[in-house]
């Protein structure tokens, strides 16, 4: 068992930080502010009523994320001490899949999901992302205007994943909204569960019916003969991770590129590259802000505080990433990638490559096809949405030149733009 410092007196006189208040959509920097103020761990609620240790230093996050004696992934010695109407309970329930599971079973289950990913190459799954952006675009396009959430991103993800794991396009909304619901933890969540099972289940039996060139037949033929509950639990995991952080991240990093003209030009221009700006989420304003759970094993004293077994103990790499910034001021290289956003230690994200690609190619495309998008809603005026998990944009309205993919940029009767990208 590995020794930490002694527990801190102070941080059993605090009191618990609310992550499930919408003030903490609204405003994280004051919720992790208030952690950070009780030390390196503090004390918070998931739901009303609902305790969990949050982690926001760097160095005890990463004390913990690569120690599996001291800490497990597994939940339900927790589980038993909540009610099953738990709004939070969706995304913290035991499953048998890589994220809850420890040792030769993680080892075994993440084998599996990489070698599926492995036989996705580059090139095809850029090209899913060029045809999605294609088919997103030619929608909206011609009115000039759109929600970049709700008629980009969220289709976008939704258009890529439904293709990989081999579900038709005619199923998208099924999986667009049950996994939103899902991760806001509301009161909805419970349903919005349900219904992604029954997509997922739907999309098992198609695949047990008739195999694909997709990322489900792969696992179901896996060599380690994963069971189809195996599979099925797999593929609920590895389809909700992808698809919503990668939705936030692609929103987020277009909020970001939006709101800073001179950035944006960079950008349109080819001088800096998108990745650059994905990078910089990542580092600075991460997608998926308190989902790194883990539970000790036994009781232990860990940076200063007494960890009781069965409790939730979150890493917050929402946290990490805005004391990152105040710390370095943006003075980061561009292509630094010290951040834990994809997590670090055994659990480590196993495809965040193709994340990286899948959030970079589509900002690349669209910006290509709509160079002279600006934002009708300031920045700081955007609306997030609730939830302890997640930092989800609501909405990210923009306006833009009427065009469609097959009409590029700078053809006679577009209105002329400024050095900023923005229209004169």
């Amino acid at each position: 068992m590995t020794t930490y410092p002694a527990p801190s007196e102070s941080f059993e006189r605090s009191a618990p930080v609310r992550l499930w208040e919408d003030g903490f959509a609204a405003d994280p920097r004051r919720y992790y502010e208030a952690l950070r103020a009780q030390g390196s761990v503090g004390r918070a609620e998931l739901a009303p009523g609902v305790p969990a240790y949050v982690v926001t230093d760097r160095k005890a996050a990463l004390d913990m994320l690569h120690d599996e004696k001291t800490w497990t992934r597994d939940p339900r010695a927790w589980q038993e001490t909540v009610p099953e109407d738990l709004p939070v309970l969706g995304m913290m329930r035991w499953r048998p899949n890589t994220l809850f599971s420890d040792g030769e079973q993680h080892v075994r289950y993440r084998t599996a999901l990489l070698d599926a990913f492995a036989l996705v190459e580059p090139h095809d799954l850029r090209e899913r992302v060029i045809r999605a952006v294609h088919i997103l675009v030619s929608r909206f396009g011609p009115s000039g205007e759109a929600d970049l959430v709700r008629d980009f991103a969220r289709p976008l993800m939704t258009l890529i994943f439904n293709s990989l794991f081999g579900f038709p396009e005619g199923e998208a909304d099924r999986l667009n909204d049950a996994i939103g619901a899902l991760m806001e933890g509301g009161e909805a969540a419970a349903v919005a569960e349900a219904e992604y099972g029954r997509y997922v289940l739907d999309l098992i039996a198609a695949k047990k019916a008739r195999r694909g060139d997709d990322l489900t037949s792969r696992l179901l033929d896996h060599p380690l003969e994963l069971t189809v509950e195996e599979v099925t639990w797999q593929v609920f995991l590895t389809l909700g991770a992808g698809h919503e952080p990668s939705t936030n991240l692609v929103t987020n990093a277009l909020s970001r590129i939006l709101g800073n003209p001179a950035y944006y030009s960079t950008l349109t221009s080819g001088s800096r590259p998108v990745r650059d700006a994905v990078l910089e989420v990542l580092r600075y304003e991460t997608p998926l802000t308190n989902y790194g759970v883990l539970y000790a094993r036994e009781p232990v004293s860990f940076h200063g505080v007494w960890v009781q077994s069965a409790v939730p103990v979150v890493v917050s790499y929402g946290a990490l990433a805005m004391f990152a910034e105040e710390q370095h001021g943006g003075a980061h290289h561009p292509r630094d990638a010290s951040h834990l956003s994809f997590g670090a230690g055994p659990h480590t994200c196993p495809v965040k490559q193709e994340s990286l690609l899948i959030a970079t190619e589509a900002i690349e495309r669209l910006t290509q096809w709509l160079p002279d998008m600006e934002p009708t809603v300031p920045r700081d005026r955007l609306s997030w949405r609730p939830g302890p998990f997640h930092r989800s944009l609501v909405a990210l309205p923009v306006r833009f030149t009427p065009r469609t993919p097959d009409r590029p940029a700078g053809l006679p009767g577009d209105r002329p733009t400024t050095q900023t990208g923005a229209r004169a």
